[in-house]
């Protein structure tokens, strides 16, 4: 991962807007690097626990919690719920996901 790739990929966590979220994979082809979602995952795992990016609005495409049933899962649900963002059985619906115009 190179800083160009990080430093896009936190400029478009930064922008999704409390209340929605984003896949890794989308996150991902916005910064301009497809086929790097897990980079993104990482990214978003490596983050400091004081963190103020919202790396809790980034989850897998279909919808699920990447980590749930763990605390950091748990921790992201609970900041989704937080938003408003509906969170059913580990999963987040579709229409909360941010449209990109890629």
């Amino acid at each position: 991962m190179n800083n160009e790739f990080r430093d896009a990929v936190y400029q478009i966590v930064a922008a999704i807007p409390a209340g929605r979220v984003s896949s890794y994979g989308a996150v991902a082809r916005q910064a301009g690097f497809p086929r790097h979602a897990r980079f993104v995952g990482r990214l978003m795992s490596q983050l400091p626990s004081d963190s103020r990016l919202p790396w809790h609005r980034v989850l897998r495409g279909d919808g699920r919690i990447a980590l749930a049933g763990t605390p950091a899962g748990e921790r992201q649900i609970q900041r989704l719920l937080d938003e408003q963002v509906a969170v059913t059985g580990g999963k987040v619906p579709n229409r909360f996901f941010v449209t990109w115009n890629d």
